[in-house]
């Protein structure tokens, strides 16, 4: 995608494509099922210089890749345990088996395609299955802890120090002495995914980043980016897409 008429008018906009998530809603007084993204993502990524473009979860999405210039896939419900050959925790609670289906479909495409690429929270989870990972499905279970996903009335985030891997793409896109990650998830990297690189660590050994090795930019994060002011990592998939586009 080399030519700026791509972008929307021909402005040369990078285009990054969102994975919708669903949700119910209600509007004027009427319950109804949206396709929808966090309003966050989409100014992050706009004020960044790019046109947010949300892909519903159907059947041959993935077919679009060749109009992307990056691919954000964002927090969500928890993974179909089937896909990584495992019987549902008790605790789990699954989008749709077919939605995370077309949803690995797309991020597949979007790889082989080497379009950047950032997963967050669920992403990052998808992102290792797609891998032939698997996940802890109840992560207290494991950290004997619920520190990342804090028990409260309202939704709260967890707060933890990150190790980060010198060199990484994420540490030089934090590039801070002290990184935090900000988090709200209950499942986790079990087994990691062939052809992943763990890039960051919790302090108590949770996986909360992991790298796409040989690619040029594909990124997972267990934290829950978008749900803070820190734009880096929206900034940094702009800037990847950018690049791409332009050579």
């Amino acid at each position: 995608m080399n030519s700026d008429a791509n972008g929307p008018a021909g402005t040369g906009r990078p285009v990054i494509g969102i994975c919708a998530r669903t949700a119910p809603v209600t509007l004027q007084g009427s319950d109804m099922l949206v396709s929808l993204a966090l309003q966050a993502h989409v100014a992050f990524l706009s004020v960044a210089g790019a046109t947010p473009l949300l892909l519903p979860l159907l059947p041959g999405v993935e077919s679009l890749v060749d109009r992307l210039d990056g691919l954000l896939v964002p927090g969500g419900p928890d993974l179909d345990p089937g896909l990584y050959g495992e019987a549902a925790h008790p605790v789990t609670r699954p989008m749709s088996p077919d939605a995370d289906r077309v949803e690995l479909a797309l991020v597949r495409a979007a790889l082989d395609a080497e379009l950047p690429v950032l997963a967050i929270c669920r992403g990052m989870q998808l992102l290792n299955v797609l891998h032939g990972g698997s996940l802890h499905q109840h992560l207290p279970e494991i950290t004997g802890h619920d520190e990342h996903q804090p028990r409260t009335p309202s939704f709260t985030l967890g707060r933890h120090p990150l190790k980060l891997a010198p060199g990484s793409l994420v540490a030089g896109i934090l590039d801070e002495a002290e990184p935090q990650s900000a988090c709200h998830h209950h499942q986790a990297v079990n087994r990691l995914g062939a052809g992943l690189t763990v890039t960051g660590r919790a302090g108590d050994d949770t996986v909360e980043a992991v790298e796409v090795e040989g690619h040029p930019f594909a990124i997972g994060v267990q934290w829950e980016a978008g749900h803070t002011p820190d734009t880096r990592l929206h900034e940094a998939l702009v800037q990847a897409a950018v690049s791409r586009k332009s050579n």
